[in-house]
């Protein structure tokens, strides 16, 4: 009943993840526009066709092609994606069509998105395009069918857990940060079995690693938490490996089980699960997706920390002991090829400066 991420923003995201250096949406100038902003600062150039009145009901392939050929000699890419809107897919316009006119020397993947396909599952965009792309000869079928599994398993996450559940949920922004902070902090110092787990989406994982990126000696050099993360770096496309490989080589603490590649989420908090079930914790803190971590199996104090406000309230109902939530991850991390700030990280590291 609330607004959802459309197939049309997933689209552009799958496309970036791809490495592509242009994306042309055929539609109006104002659709998906913070999406599309927001990936400048990622390297990829976002241009639209402008559909206005008199293209929706005469058709505009002639701007399509028109766009094409400019953003081919603007900017020379090696690979462009076309993505549809609402606008241009409800009237039928043929983007495969455009591409073969405009006969452009470089790759081009065309992806026939709009809001509401599928049943306006974001995913569903996601899977357009890793579609496309094995047509287009960019990635193996092998490849695209993990992905599409994941997107398929994140879905009914979502659905089943998260925040598309069907109702409507009210935005909250969780428990004082400084007060769970702090609770971490103190259950090191006291000697208790701390277990950290990421399980992250991809880039976000660049602010959710900063989560752990503290040195616990500082605290309690007799008691490291047990680390548990998704950063898998031989996992999923080239530029989801590059991440992994960044944060792994940042991070202070040594990883004691890595559960899987960034874009596995859904998967990778059993994982988790199954690796810490018998470990006598006192406390779990699980950040990124943690709606995903089955937290209803474990008798322990736990903190989550989502990027969802609209999640809390879920995350609650599950069992977590806390929520906090983090914002803006995705415009945070853009563009960032180390571990950013976060608001959560920050209070845990100022927590352990008050206690010394």
């Amino acid at each position: 009943m609330h607004p959802r991420p459309s197939p049309i923003a997933a689209s552009l995201y799958t496309l970036r993840d791809m490495n592509v250096d242009v994306i042309v949406m055929h539609g109006p100038n104002g659709c998906c526009f913070r999406t599309g902003r927001l990936l400048e600062g990622d390297g990829v150039r976002v241009l639209t066709t402008a559909m206005a009145e008199n293209d929706f009901i005469l058709g505009a392939g002639d701007k399509l092609e028109e766009t094409l050929i400019k953003a081919y000699e603007m900017f020379e890419p090696t690979l462009m994606g076309v993505v549809g809107t609402c606008a241009s897919m409800i009237i039928g316009e043929d983007l495969k069509e455009a591409i073969a006119n405009a006969d452009l020397p470089c790759t081009v993947i065309p992806v026939e998105s709009h809001g509401g396909s599928g049943e306006g599952d974001n995913t569903v965009g996601a899977i357009m395009v890793l579609d496309a792309a094995v047509e287009a000869g960019v990635i193996p079928r092998s490849e695209a069918d993990r992905q599409i599994e994941m997107l398929e398993k994140a879905t009914e996450i979502e659905k089943t857990r998260g925040m598309a559940q069907g109702r409507y949920i009210k935005p909250n922004f969780g428990d004082s940060k400084e007060a769970v902070a702090k609770e971490i902090v103190n259950a090191l110092h006291d000697g208790k079995n701390v277990a950290f787990v990421l399980n992250a989406k991809k880039e976000t994982s660049y602010l959710f690693a900063d989560i752990f990126n503290f040195d616990y000696a500082q605290i309690n050099p007799q008691n490291k938490p047990i680390i548990v993360a998704n950063l898998d770096e031989n996992i999923g496309l080239e530029r989801i490996r590059g991440h992994a490989a960044n944060i792994k080589k940042e991070l202070p603490m040594e990883i004691d089980f890595i559960t899987g590649g960034l874009d596995e989420y859904p998967i990778t908090a059993d994982k988790a699960y199954e690796f810490l079930k018998d470990k006598d914790l006192d406390m779990i803190v699980v950040f990124g997706v943690p709606h995903a971590f089955p937290i209803e199996k474990m008798d322990v104090e736990s903190v989550a920390v989502t990027d969802g406000p609209r999640l809390v309230e879920p995350l609650r109902e599950l069992g977590y002991t806390h929520v906090v939530a983090e914002l803006d991850a995705h415009s945070k991390t853009l563009g960032t090829d180390e571990i950013v700030d976060s608001d959560f990280g920050m209070m845990i590291r100022s927590a352990i400066e008050w206690m010394e």
